[in-house]
Order: C-alpha cells, then sequence, then structure tokens
C-alpha cells in the first residue's frame, strides 16, 4: 500500500535531483527520481539519501538548452534528445499555468505512441511521478518532477512500426509465452527494438475502459510473475517488460477514462516488444527461499540498491500475490548491487 509522505523527503530529494539531467553518457537513464518516488511509497523515505549518496556519481549535469519548445512547433521537436532542456522548459511553463492533469490528459495521447524510446523509461518516471501527485498534495518539486518526466519522454519519443500482428491467446501470460524471440540478440535496446518484426494481438478489441484497466493489471501481474522463471535472459532489460505497463496502470486514475484503452494498447506492444527482445528461449523453474512478506521484499531490495531491481520490487508489491513476491526475490539474486 502507498504510503502519504509527511516527512517531505520526497520533495528534498526531487529538488537535490532536479540540476542533473534525465540521462547520462548520452543513453543511460538517470533513475534517481523513480527510485526515491518508490522509497516514499514504500515506507522507507529514511532509505532516500543514503540511497542517493550512492547513486549520486552516477548523475551528470542538467544539459544545456537549443531553442525554446513552443505551442506551434513542438511537432518538430518530437523525438530530438538534444532538445531535453527545451522539452523540460516547455513543459515546466506549461504545468505553471494549467492543472497537472488537464496537461497530462492533453499529451498523453501525444506521447504514447512513442513509449519505446529511452528503453521506456520515460513513461516509467512519468509513472512515478503521478503517482506521487495523486498521493499527495502537488508541491512545487512534483509538478517539476512531472515537467522532467514528461519533457524526457518527448526528447525520447520514439514509434515502433512495421509490426506484423498474428492472433494471440486469450491471456496475457500466454500471449507473452507466444511472443517470438527477434532473430538477432545482439546490441542495446535501440537496436533490438528495430528488429522486433512479428507480436501477438492481446486484448485488441477491448474498449471499455473498466475492462480495460483490468487487462491492464492482468498484464502487469503476468510480466512480474514471468519475471521469476525468465529473467535470467537479461536480468536489468526484462523487469520493463512489468514496469512500463505498471507505470501506464498507476497513471490511468489522472487521465480521462477515453483513454485508458489506447494505453492498454501501447502498454501491451511495449511488455511484448521487452519479452522479444530480451526473454530467454528456456524457463527455468524457481523456487523461492520460503515465504516473505511484503515488507521484507521491499527491504530486502533496499539492502541489494540495484535501482531496477527497487522499482521491480515496486511493482511487484502493487501486484501483491506470492508469486510476485518471488520475482522480485529473483530479481534481487540476479541484479549487481549498488556499492
Amino acid at each position: 500500500m502507498d504510503i502519504t509522505d509527511t516527512s517531505g523527503v520526497l520533495d528534498e530529494a526531487l529538488q537535490r535531483l532536479h540540476a542533473a539531467g534525465p540521462e547520462r553518457l548520452g543513453r543511460l537513464t538517470n533513475h534517481a527520481p523513480m527510485v526515491a518516488e518508490a522509497l516514499v511509497a514504500r515506507g522507507r523515505p529514511d532509505a532516500v539519501h543514503r540511497w542517493l549518496d550512492l547513486y549520486e556519481e552516477r548523475l551528470e549535469e542538467f544539459p544545456a538548452a537549443v531553442a525554446p519548445v513552443t505551442d506551434a512547433d513542438w511537432a518538430g521537436a518530437l523525438g530530438d534528445p538534444r532538445r531535453a532542456a527545451d522539452w523540460i522548459a516547455y513543459f515546466g511553463r506549461t504545468l505553471s499555468g494549467h492543472g497537472w492533469q488537464s496537461v497530462l490528459a492533453t499529451w498523453w495521447p501525444r506521447l504514447l505512441p512513442g513509449m519505446y524510446g529511452g528503453s521506456t523509461h520515460p513513461v516509467i518516471r512519468v509513472g512515478h511521478a503521478v503517482r506521487a501527485l495523486l498521493r499527495d498534495d502537488a508541491s512545487e518539486p512534483r509538478l517539476t518532477e512531472l515537467a522532467h518526466g514528461l519533457g524526457y519522454w518527448a526528447a525520447r519519443h520514439h514509434p515502433l512500426a512495421g509490426i506484423t500482428w498474428f492472433p494471440g491467446a486469450p491471456h496475457a501470460a500466454a500471449s507473452l509465452h507466444a511472443v517470438p524471440p527477434i532473430r538477432d540478440l545482439g546490441g542495446a535496446f535501440p537496436a533490438r527494438l528495430a528488429r522486433v518484426e512479428r507480436l501477438p494481438v492481446w486484448a485488441g478489441d477491448v474498449t471499455d475502459p473498466a475492462t480495460a484497466r483490468d487487462r491492464l493489471a492482468e498484464l502487469v501481474r503476468a510480466a512480474t510473475h514471468r519475471y521469476a522463471t525468465h529473467g535470467h535472459g537479461e536480468a536489468t532489460m526484462l523487469v520493463h517488460a512489468a514496469t512500463a505497463p505498471g507505470a501506464v496502470l498507476r497513471t490511468l486514475p489522472a487521465l480521462p477514462r477515453a483513454l485508458w484503452a489506447p494505453s492498454l494498447r501501447a502498454a501491451w506492444t511495449a511488455s511484448a516488444a521487452v519479452t522479444a527482445m530480451y526473454a530467454p528461449a528456456e524457463a527455468v523453474p524457481y523456487v523461492p527461499p520460503g515465504r516473505v512478506a511484503a515488507g521484507d521484499v521491499i527491504e530486502r531490495a533496499v539492502a541489494h540498491g540495484d535501482e531496477h531491481v527497487i522499482k521491480f520490487a515496486d511493482t511487484a508489491l502493487d501486484v501483491a500475490d506470492e508469486q510476485a513476491d518471488a520475482a522480485a526475490l529473483r530479481a534481487i539474486e540476479l541484479g549487481e548491487p549498488l556499492t
């Protein structure tokens, strides 16, 4: 269960982090704001600044501006990572003049087709920002964080085209199992994404908002469970098959209901594409070392420290069942600890 932050730690952490850019080395995502939000949401604000002290060396300065993004010319700047600072400034101005849910409702359908850029991290960052805003009052640091998340998404906007769709199974778990792997498993995320050619259709006929929400929750659960037996394919990247749709699910309460079904379709495509890019050929049975309480899952993730492990544990706790807890423990076993 999400916990209201009365300590002010999240706002402090976000203020500390907003001098840093959304990436480092030109391609690696800054995970710090997402982890800070996850730790606070899971009742561990005491761990935030200690974790940031360890992660801080991975941060880079905020990038330089190129030219302002405006309402008249934004389409030309979409998907240009050089314009990250311009996009963040644009959303900062826009959010200061309009309600944040109104801005989100306008931009969500514009950005949704490109949620595959930045290894799906931009939509995940937006999901954390939205959860923080829904949980507590809209403080200035939280609005600024939403501007950073939306701006990063706009800069890394990357649609997925040229997919041949074939019939999937009735349930998300079986449809993920039916995803064919890409032929060449070499290269980083962008190179692999370009090789995704065939994916199964799942829940493509859903139009009812409530059904879309339920199917999205089913997808997050299935992708989380699947990690326990398939995470060895790529311990870090496969978490995104669950955390990306999980971020979309968290955002639904802030969106008009008419956007819920399109959100489901985009989330499925992201989860299926990540599965095609990184899943191993064979599952490996996983037996967790005994049953653990939800509080112990986050404690072990915090002790491990890896940013993806913490965020995946956070998603697993949203799913809230034994299989999800086991998947989180598997991520802890497979991931490299933050030191």
